[in-house]
């Protein structure tokens, strides 16, 4: 199995890398909470325009046609550069992409893949986070001046850029009698619908990116269906699949930097020298390398053409640990200066908490790789 960059790859990096060199600058994450939304989507739309979106997604649905290596260089590059991450619509736009219509496809994904029109998932709920199957949200088929619509009701939380998003993919229960698996189904709801109310969060990094959004008798037209009623599960669970891999790497470089710069200031004398303070780098180093490597594996088998499946949970676990190992690691090599200036350092601290929580919690992730990996029994 070889990692190393093709010749057309290492092209491609040396290309991105010179133009990220004269544009990343620019990119660079507000230290004002309030301002990141837009810094992040004004910085998709930069990428966008210069080719480095979509990039392996089909030509014929609006992207590049590459393979998913290239989605892996452009994060790694961008967490090299210090730039911010590319905005999560790989995993809505595949979502898309496999189980939309041709008027779906063709209204949605021009808008969706170039940051002119901005997504939330509808998931998580009060009552159902880690058991997402566990959902509340209805939405029932009623005649409204003789057109068929989905009257949606329910209650989502922590839901990231609700405040800002044109459209919800929205997760709701649309057959009440049908097992709580097989009664769920996707909704694409326009956010200017009547009915929608949208209450920022403002979360321990200080930001309002998190929102609570209730349903009250919303009326979404049929057509609005992702796929097939009852479907949303295996919907959903496809495109959280689609959150791993090419995406990790972004994580990995971004986290690889900070730690050398961590290294660079203990070596340099900045931060107290110690054999614990050697020792905690190491390690974090090693968490981050077994990160690197099972992501690389992943990579390998979706350019083999594989679809990603529950294997992802397992980098999922990994990316959690060495997330959470390097703010540890940080927080005590740093003392209190992070948390006395709240620098972006506070806010890389406390989002590492939340890694073994979004995205499914790790009791969940460790359920899939039991279930559905090693093919364990459920207890």
């Amino acid at each position: 199995m070889d990692f190393n960059d093709s010749q057309s790859e290492a092209q491609f990096r040396a290309e991105l890398r010179s133009w990220l060199a004269e544009h990343a600058a620019d990119a660079a994450i507000p230290e004002d909470p309030a301002a990141r939304a837009d810094a992040q989507n004004a910085w998709h739309k930069t990428l966008y325009e210069a080719g480095y979106i979509g990039l392996s997604f089909p030509v014929e649905c609006g992207g590049h046609g590459r393979a998913p290596i290239y989605e892996a260089i452009l994060n790694d590059e961008l967490g090299r550069a210090g730039a911010p991450p590319i905005e999560g619509v790989g995993h809505l736009s595949n979502a898309l992409r496999l189980f939309g219509t041709d008027r779906q496809r063709d209204e949605l994904l021009p808008g969706l893949l170039s940051g002119q029109v901005r997504w939330c998932q509808g998931f998580s709920e009060p009552e159902a986070g880690s058991d997402l199957a566990g959902l509340k949200t209805r939405a029932e088929l009623v005649d409204v001046g003789g057109h068929r619509v989905f009257r949606v009701n329910g209650r989502k939380i922590w839901t990231s850029f609700g405040a800002v998003a044109d459209w919800c993919f929205l997760l709701c229960r649309t057959e009440s009698d049908a097992p709580k698996h097989a009664g769920i189904s996707v909704l694409l709801v326009p956010m200017s619908t009547p009915g929608i109310e949208v209450r920022p969060i403002v979360n321990a990094a200080r930001n309002r990116e998190f929102t609570e959004i209730t349903f009250d008798d919303v009326d979404v037209a049929d057509t609005n269906l992702l796929g097939e009623a009852g479907q949303g599960w295996s919907i959903a669970n496809q495109l959280l699949a689609y959150e791993r891999g090419p995406s990790d790497i972004n994580w990995i470089s971004r986290l690889s930097t900070q730690l050398r710069n961590l290294e660079d200031d203990v070596r340099t004398g900045r931060l107290h020298d110690s054999p614990t303070s050697r020792a905690r780098l190491g390690q974090a180093y090693v968490e981050l390398r077994a990160l690197q490597v099972k992501v690389q594996r992943s990579l390998t088998d979706r350019q083999r053409g594989k679809l990603p499946g529950p294997e992802g949970s397992v980098d999922k676990l990994l990316m959690a640990r060495a997330d959470q190992f390097f703010g540890h690691t940080m927080m005590d090599l740093r003392a209190s200066d992070p948390l006395l200036t709240e620098s972006l350092e506070w806010d890389i601290y406390v989002w590492s908490r939340a890694a073994g929580i979004y995205g499914g919690t790790a009791q969940i992730q460790r359920n899939i790789v039991a279930q559905r990996v090693l093919g364990l029994p459920r207890y």
